[in-house]
């Protein structure tokens, strides 16, 4: 698969209400695809955003060319994996222990997301407006964020997709986060609404019970660096021969500024970046797209013709000195 795009938050939630003038395309996906031709210099689609867990199961493993098939396999009682596992075990005599113990981890990986699949799928949840959960996706927010970071963490592992982006929450979502007291959240309880606590009105502490949010955020994304670490990876583990780049749209959410926007890096992208560091630079000097385009550097991903990507969006648009990468990252 070129890509895999999934959501823990239906884009239809606040579609008709994007905000800042843009189209809803912008709030709906965070995944585009280059689109250009002569006639169309500048196009670029958005790609849309797979709510459900068990649809981008069904993509990348699922038997069957059509939803009908596919619909008529899911009735079965038997595993995904049943119909193969005497070629699996054919294929473990000819491997050294080492592979068969990937395989044997691949093997469990993928029982284990169908069991939580399949627990989600029979869950009796209704949402607070009264409508049935739709089929197949987690009642918690908790639950559905890590199954689709599973799912990931097993495209990667298979080599089914090399690219996967998730939405973790739309621009104007109003979600509150369960915090577990404990270390990180040493007070427990509930976070603020998204969108209501990203107007702190600059409040050190209404800043401080935003913060909280992020937290959550970041301890996801945490969760899921250490499930890319636990998979051996040739010479290393998925971590080092990966890169998750965790961002937000805005710096000053307050006053909806788009500058000054920060991001973590984590992972090793096959030995291009060091981690434990943080860069700083002075404001509005640095653009979002100007780390973008040293991230296809770190990929040499390239134009079709073999050249390096000139400018990446707004990677040109501030007067600076240099050729439009990021100093000091890579």
């Amino acid at each position: 698969m070129p890509s895999l795009q999934v959501a823990v938050e239906d884009p239809n939630s606040s579609s008709s209400n994007c905000g800042e003038g843009y189209s809803c395309s912008y709030t709906n996906s965070i995944s585009w695809v280059d689109a250009r031709d002569e006639k169309h210099p500048e196009m670029t689609l958005p790609l849309p955003m797979e709510l459900d867990p068990q649809v981008v199961f069904e993509r990348m493993f699922g038997s069957g060319a059509t939803p009908a098939v596919r619909s008529a396999r899911m009735k079965q009682t038997n595993s995904i994996l049943d119909s193969v596992m005497g070629e699996l075990g054919g294929l473990k005599k000819n491997l050294g222990e080492s592979d068969k113990r990937t395989l044997d981890q691949y093997t469990e990986n993928l029982r284990e997301i169908e069991r939580r699949l399949d627990l989600a799928k029979n869950a009796s949840g209704v949402l607070p407006n009264g409508q049935s959960e739709p089929q197949g996706i987690p009642s918690t927010y908790e639950e559905h964020i890590k199954l689709h970071y599973k799912l990931i963490a097993l495209g990667f592992q298979a080599d089914v997709t090399r690219v996967a982006t998730l939405l973790g929450a739309r621009d104007l979502t109003g979600a509150s986060y369960p915090l577990p007291k404990g270390e990180l959240f040493p007070d427990g309880g509930t976070s603020p609404s998204y969108h209501g606590g990203s107007h702190h009105a600059d409040n050190p502490v209404n800043i401080q019970k935003y913060a909280l949010i992020g937290r959550y955020h970041v301890w996801k994304m945490a969760e899921f660096a250490q499930l890319l670490k636990s998979i051996p990876d040739g010479d290393g583990n998925l971590l080092d021969h990966s890169l998750i780049l965790y961002g937000t749209n805005m710096g000053n959410s307050n006053q909806h500024q788009h500058y000054d926007v920060p991001h973590i890096m984590v992972g090793g992208a096959g030995g291009k970046l060091k981690g434990g560091r943080q860069i700083n630079f002075e404001r509005k000097t640095h653009t979002t797209g100007m780390m973008l385009l040293s991230v296809l550097d770190m990929f040499d991903i390239r134009k079709t013709n073999g050249v390096p990507y000139e400018s990446y969006g707004d990677s040109h648009e501030v007067v600076k000195e240099g050729d439009g990468r990021l100093p000091k990252l890579v």
